[in-house]
């Protein structure tokens, strides 16, 4: 579906919707396309009788938002205490040397995307990271990097890499 269908069929459920609908409208179109693109952005602000400016400014402001699509292989990033405390500092680090990405982003090809998350709830298996949700507990730099090599061999595999 487009994203201008998508903020039309959205906020036609808040007609008089003002300044204060525009969180729960974010939350639904990243909802339904994945991440938030200027289209949106500018729609949803059109709705709202705001400027683009404001509807972004709110948007960037909170970390739940993405302004591009995930990739293939989403990657998160716990930063707990616990994480912290064991190495995760190292395992980001080797994830955005290694892929060229920094949070908030996706790599070129779309395999990769990176998130920074508070904490995953795994505390005793820490440093933690998900892949599409999955789990890898105990983290090193050099396993991450190798787990990053399995992904792009699957991709590889799979003829779904550029």
């Amino acid at each position: 579906m487009a994203s201008s269908d998508t903020v039309t069929r959205i906020a036609s459920r808040y007609p008089q919707a003002h300044r204060d609908a525009l969180i729960p409208i974010l939350q639904e179109v990243q909802e339904s396309d994945g991440y938030l693109s200027r289209e949106t952005i500018v729609g949803i602000a059109r709705h709202l009788n705001l400027p683009a400016s404001k509807v972004y400014g709110v948007a960037t402001f909170y970390n739940q938002f993405r302004f591009q699509p995930k990739g293939r292989f989403h990657i998160q990033v716990c930063r707990g205490t616990a994480c912290h405390v064991k190495g995760s500092a190292g395992v980001l680090e080797a994830i955005q040397r290694g892929l060229e990405v920094m949070p908030g982003q996706t790599t070129r090809d779309g395999l990769f995307s990176l998130e920074v998350v508070a904490c995953v709830g795994a505390c005793g298996l820490s440093p933690v990271i998900t892949v599409n949700g999955e789990v890898h507990a105990g983290m090193t730099p050099e396993r991450t990097k190798k787990l990053i090599a399995s992904h792009i061999k699957e991709a590889d595999q799979n003829g779904s890499r550029d």
